[in-house]
């Protein structure tokens, strides 16, 4: 099966990302070719969760192709605040325009967004499991910075289990040849084991690193991300982890000139601002590259027949998912869609085993 929904990067194949790169540096090249593209075209974004890059890169990448934008950057403004559940939202709102842009704080909403959408929808980041369209800024970058996709070494560091620009990063890597990985954070916040299983299944070297000025010597791309104290359960928690990695430029004497650094931003004290000057520093950049990507992300889900998406194949479980921070624990009507992998079976929303 096959569909427009962009909810995980895992339904873009290699090929996919490629014309989506080369679309989005043809539009670089040649912004006026496209100010007319999607005239009379609406994207609605619909924020639960706060955003200042990823809902106003939408909202920018939109105008820029002559369409138009509706939605809200605040459940509460909107029937949310009266009770109002996610299917009805999307059902009404699937009606008024002609593609969607989601993030939520709860993981796996926009797979379950997509169940009741007749336009495409795409996942903006739901809660610490993913966020496709930050990679396809990434990746951008990479293509335009380093001149390729394959053969780099990339160290992600910080909070690896919540990350989920970190999570949809390596989703996308893998399917390009002879990339490594060094994992830098705390044992407490290493990737899912659901990461490590992609990294081995597609035979992808990583190490592990709980130190960063040691692990940053020989980094093609050093991914750095924030300590998210939205996804820990106390302040004690948070307070423990949040000082563990800074990059500053004591460590960066460590790197190789041609190393660069990235960052999904916002950007807390992970990154000391005396970097930001550093010719390897690509985070406000690469910002930038990510607007082009998501005009060129619209305009392939608007407007190709031919670039559609891989669905899985799902089936009705006879167990429901007990991840407490699973869309199925908020919105108790969703089918209990799961999938196998390497014997077990899966949730379909939040991608966690269930037993």
């Amino acid at each position: 099966m096959y569909n427009k929904n962009l909810i995980d990067l895992e339904s873009m194949n290699a090929e996919q990302i490629d014309k989506l790169v080369k679309r989005a540096k043809k539009i670089m090249q040649n912004p006026a070719d496209f100010r007319h593209a999607c005239d009379g075209k609406i994207l609605a974004t619909l924020f639960y969760e706060p955003s200042t890059r990823t809902q106003m890169s939408f909202q920018t990448a939109m105008l820029r192709l002559g369409g138009r934008t509706i939605g809200f950057d605040n459940p509460m403004n909107s029937s949310v605040a009266k009770g109002e559940n996610l299917k009805d939202t999307i059902s009404v709102i699937s009606g008024y325009a002609d593609i969607i842009a989601i993030r939520h704080p709860v993981e796996g909403t926009a797979m379950a967004a997509s169940l009741y959408s007749d336009i495409p929808v795409i996942n903006c980041g739901d809660g610490g499991h993913l966020h496709p369209t930050q990679t396809l800024t990434d990746i951008v970058t990479l293509s335009c910075e380093k001149g390729r996709l394959d053969n780099l070494k990339i160290g992600v560091c910080g909070d690896l289990l919540n990350g989920r620009t970190v999570h949809s990063l390596i989703k996308a890597l893998v399917k390009y040849k002879n990339n490594s990985f060094t994992l830098i954070s705390t044992p407490e916040l290493g990737v899912p084991l659901y990461i490590i299983d992609i990294l081995e299944k597609n035979n992808c070297k990583y190490t592990v690193s709980h130190n960063l000025a040691d692990a940053i010597s020989d980094l093609d791309v050093l991914y750095m991300t924030r300590i998210q104290r939205e996804r820990f359960k106390s302040e004690e928690e948070y307070l423990e982890q949040k000082d563990v990695f800074v990059l500053d430029k004591k460590k960066l004497e460590n790197a190789r000139d041609d190393m660069i650094i990235l960052h999904p931003l916002p950007r807390v004290n992970e990154i000391t601002v005396d970097i930001d000057d550093d010719p390897r520093a690509m985070y406000f950049k690469q910002a930038q590259y990510g607007m082009y990507g998501r005009m060129a992300l619209i305009l392939l889900l608007l407007q190709d027949e031919d670039f559609v998406l891989k669905s899985r194949e799902v089936i009705v479980s006879e167990h429901r998912c007990k991840n407490p921070k699973c869309v199925t624990q908020y919105e108790n009507y969703l089918p209990n869609h799961s999938y196998e992998k390497l014997g077990m079976q899966m949730c379909d929303f939040c991608d966690k085993r269930i037993d």
